[in-house]
């Protein structure tokens, strides 16, 4: 068993980041066999821990092409 984990400062939160995080941890459940997804904010910080079986899973996931370009917009946008 593997855990990802990712921890971010908080810049804006708007209505297209909730509909990313949603899309994104359905993706990881559904299309890459993720076992679990637990993401909690507390003022502005968040972290993400997602569970996987083996490391193919998680270099799949990182190569995901939505899973990218979320991450383009959270260094731009959505993170400090």
């Amino acid at each position: 068993m593997y855990a990802v984990i990712f921890r971010a400062e908080i810049n804006e939160i708007d209505e297209t980041y909730e509909e990313m995080a949603s899309y994104l941890r359905a993706l990881a459940l559904e299309k890459y066999s993720c076992s679990e997804f637990i993401s909690v904010s507390e003022g502005n910080y968040e972290i993400s821990i997602s569970y996987w079986e083996n490391q193919d899973q998680i270099k799949e996931w990182k190569q995901d092409i939505k899973h990218l370009g979320a991450q383009k917009l959270g260094t731009s946008k959505w993170y400090t």
